[in-house]
């Protein structure tokens, strides 16, 4: 009785004839290749190579009409309203296709199409919609089987509801014809044995019922009511949230579901059941359009405070959020994004447009309430021209935060990739499409478990499935496959890393400080400067070298420490650069005995001090046991002493370039290993031997009281001397890769600018700038 009363509906829909065997195949013929004359304009089109479909609920609801039986049913049409949300998901749908078309990367050289439906948020008109972007656009109609496929469309998108989109998926099924939803978020829909050609850009209602639920539960509401569209959306979507709700221990105190077509007493007897109901918590899974006419309802008499907990469909809709019982509403929302140029488009829309549109001609009309022409049946004045969408505030011109909106641009996006996928192949990095091809909306399929693991990727076998069914597993850090379907991936070779995609070794990228680096350009002038300033210094030094102030601080020591300054300025280049046998050898020694030469000299210069304050006592005649044979024997034995440590540094086991694969898995650092460890611990500890030493004594002769003692400003140097190396040490063990040279050319120079600085910066100041005090007479004045 079932099947009999579904066949006479259908053959009643499309005004066919009994006919038998020969019937049925009539009808499929005659629905598949021809167009009936009473069908409904789209609501906006345009011609193109490959036409894309659109289904959206620009109105808000079907007009009612009643049928007598006695003559042919008018096409459904819709009742005057229009819903501005919608309408901006169909403009977004025709900017995206404009944007395509001027796009010279996706699908150059062919022009996409549009033929846009309005559903009127309706099932029979959503179904006349779907039979109608089936049929094509051929202007003849076809007999036969072989029908002309012209014009046929590609792929739908919409539509907003999960219930329209249930019915336009099941007629486009047997025709493979795609549709893509940016808001039908039933997860009925997911099931791909019913709906095989359905897509979405948004996510299903399961995971909201998830969330809805355990944003209940995270509160503490534990008694809420619940309200719901009378639809597959409201009725799945509760059902999801009913059924991990109950598990949280959440009860409910009233389930009422109602639709936007219903009768007024029966949205009225909602709002009274809400009013009445001692549950604070209201959570409503209901679309836009028919939670629209339940707030109405409530507001004719709010009811008391309410906690609402909305569904995405309705909860970032700020019109619904307008009313003032929805203040602090709480929902779960689709990301907003950012659509660049899509502002413009919307609020730019010309008259002529306007003109052409009856959608956006009634749009204008209800928007500013003004009439286009005189017979429009709207109160209000004769539209002037000088209407300006900017001025308006409504869910077409809200454009700061696109969510939905998003949703549509992407499944546009997505059917045109589709389509340049089919038609498009590359050419020396060009794309070239040819318009002529013919596509079916669904190509010849393919049987397999698993789809191919491509080149970069190994195969995994899933357990208790036959060898057929394997997962796809990315390879390995180091590891490559260069082959599709490969078991096991490949190591690469030690100095060689794999590229992105994990199909090839690409020897890996030697690193070093060279001098082509800001870095080393930095440290090198530094360097350079320093040695400068060390030799600038000595000129002035030997300019003024009868002067008080040069022969009292023991001018012999002061030229040798400016020289070995100098030499420790320079040595620092010696680190920059690749490193080679020579190199590696050079940069630690040359250092080591600089540096010990420099501490000596400032060593010798301390004795003097401590020296020359002892013979100054009666009876005392030290300094004959200190005198400058005796200053130059001490600096050459401490100095001789490093050279001899060096010396069997580089006899036992010298130090040596290397390249260090372990500090970094994907580039190569060339560096200087130690070779002995204990050989530049032994030239570092040496120097910080003799610092310290020379620290200690200048500490000792700090107070004496010359007007001008040297002691106090070698006190100073060393203390930086100090400061610097000590921090070096774990800054230098922690350092990766060439920043541990870097680090230490760094301790090299701060520690030769500090003992320049300290040392002979106040006596270049006098002899320069104060030579009034470049006098016996004021050095030999005591405190």
């Amino acid at each position: 009785m079932e099947i009999s009363l579904l066949l006479l509906s259908l053959r009643l829909t499309l005004g066919l004839s009994e006919g038998g065997s020969e019937g049925v195949r009539t009808v499929a013929s005659t629905f598949k290749c021809s167009r009936q004359g009473s069908n409904r304009l789209p609501a906006f089109t345009m011609n193109g190579d490959f036409i894309i479909g659109g289904a959206f609920s620009i109105h808000y609801k079907e007009l009612t009409k009643t049928h007598n039986y006695t003559a042919v049913p008018e096409p459904p049409s819709c009742a005057r309203g229009i819903n501005s949300r919608e309408l901006r998901f169909s403009r977004t749908m025709i900017f995206a296709i404009k944007e395509i078309n001027n796009s010279t990367e996706l699908l150059p050289g062919v022009k996409l199409g549009y033929q846009i439906y309005d559903s009127c948020a309706s099932v029979p008109v959503s179904i006349q919609a779907a039979f109608q972007l089936s049929n094509g656009q051929d202007p003849m109609f076809q007999t036969g089987d072989n029908c002309s496929a012209s014009g046929v469309i590609m792929a739908v998108v919409g539509e907003s509801g999960s219930t329209p989109s249930i019915s336009i998926s099941r007629i486009f099924g047997p025709f493979n014809i795609p549709l893509v939803s940016h808001f039908a978020t039933c997860a009925c829909l997911s099931d791909k044995e019913q709906y095989p050609t359905f897509f979405r850009t948004i996510p299903s209602d399961q995971f909201q019922a998830d969330a809805l639920a355990k944003l209940v539960k995270h509160f503490g509401w534990t008694w809420i009511g619940a309200i719901h569209s009378d639809s597959d959306y409201g009725k799945n979507g509760m059902a999801s949230f009913l059924n991990v709700a109950l598990k949280e221990g959440i009860c409910v105190d009233y389930i009422e579901s109602f639709y936007r077509t219903d009768p007024t007493s029966k949205i009225r007897e909602v709002a009274n059941t809400i009013r009445r109901s001692t549950a604070v918590v209201v959570v409503a899974f209901t679309a836009a359009g028919d939670m629209k006419f339940l707030l109405e309802e409530l507001a004719r008499d709010p009811p008391p405070p309410r906690q609402w907990i909305g569904s995405e469909s309705w909860v970032t809709d700020p019109l619904l959020m307008s009313f003032s019982f929805c203040a602090g509403a709480i929902g779960v929302a689709i990301q907003q994004s950012v659509i660049p140029g899509l502002r413009d488009f919307l609020l730019d829309i010309s008259p002529s447009e306007v003109a052409a549109s009856s959608v956006l001609t009634e749009f204008w009309e209800d928007a500013f309430n003004c009439s286009l022409t005189e017979s429009t049946a709207v109160k209000g004045k004769r539209c002037d021209g000088n209407e300006d969408l900017k001025t308006l505030k409504n869910l077409y011109t809200e454009t700061s935060k696109f969510r939905i909106t998003n949703m549509v641009y992407k499944a546009v996006y997505a059917i045109a990739h589709a389509i340049h996928n089919a038609v498009c192949h590359e050419i020396k990095s060009t794309s070239q499409c040819d318009k002529h091809i013919r596509l079916e909306p669904k190509q010849v399929p393919v049987s397999v478990c698993s789809e191919s693991c491509p080149p970069g990727t190994r195969k995994v076998l899933q357990k208790g499935k036959p060898i057929c069914c394997y997962n796809c597993i990315p390879c390995p850090e180091g590891e490559i496959s260069n082959m599709t379907d490969a078991p096991d991936c490949i190591p690469c070779p030690r100095e060689f890393w794999p590229n992105v995609v994990n199909t090839a070794c690409f020897p890996k990228p030697v690193e070093f400080l060279s001098f082509d680096e800001v870095l080393s350009v930095i440290l090198a002038t530094f360097s350079v400067s320093g040695a400068c300033l060390a030799i600038l210094t000595a000129v002035v030094f030997f300019h003024h070298r009868t002067t008080p102030m040069v022969r009292a601080n023991n001018s012999e020591l002061s030229f040798l420490l400016l020289f070995s300054l100098t030499l420790c300025f320079l040595c620092s280049l010696t680190f920059i650069g690749a490193p080679s046998e020579w190199s590696c050898m050079l940069r630690h020694t040359v250092f080591g005995i600089t540096f010990v030469l420099c501490i000596s000299c400032v060593l010798g210069k301390t004795i003097v001090v401590l020296m020359a304050f002892k013979a100054t006592l009666p009876g005392n005649n030290v300094m004959k046991w200190f005198g400058p044979p005796q200053q130059r024997m001490t600096v050459v034995s401490f100095t001789f002493i490093q050279v001899i440590i060096c010396i069997i540094w580089l006899v036992v086991s010298p130090p040596f370039p290397v390249k260090n694969l372990t500090t970094f898995k994907e580039k190569i650092i060339l560096e200087c290993a130690l070779g002995s460890a204990v050989g530049f611990w032994a030239v570092l500890g040496y120097i910080g031997l003799l610092a310290v030493f020379c620290f200690v004594l200048a500490v000792l002769a700090r107070k004496l009281p010359d007007n001008f003692n040297e002691a106090k400003m070698i006190t100073f140097s060393m203390l930086v001397f100090c400061a610097v190396w000590i921090t070096f040490i774990p800054a230098y063990i922690s350092s990766p890769g060439k920043f541990t040279v870097a680090v230490e050319i760094f301790a090299i120079l701060a520690s030769s600018f500090g003992l320049m600085l300290c040392i002979f910066a106040p006596k270049c100041f006098i002899i320069l700038c104060q030579p009034e005090k470049n006098t016996k007479k004021y050095l030999m004045n005591k405190y």
